[in-house]
């Protein structure tokens, strides 16, 4: 993992780390926070971040309605 993960906090992430994780553009990361679809994430000062916890819950989701739908 990067050395500069959000002030060395291991379970969150910045948005450029997020989308590294999930293999997605940084620009589709921030399309998805603003219709609100993407994974759950959060404003600390002028930072978005994001939970590892709450990328691996998104993406299960994702995998659960690819399966069902």
């Amino acid at each position: 993992m990067s050395e500069h993960t959000a002030g060395h906090h291991p379970d969150l992430l910045t948005i450029s780390e997020a989308a590294e994780l999930l293999r997605a553009p940084v620009a589709t990361l921030r399309y998805w926070r603003h219709l609100g679809t993407g994974p759950r994430s959060f404003r600390l000062g002028r930072r978005v971040l994001y939970r590892r916890d709450d990328l691996q819950a998104w993406v299960e989701e994702q995998l659960g309605r690819s399966a069902t739908g």
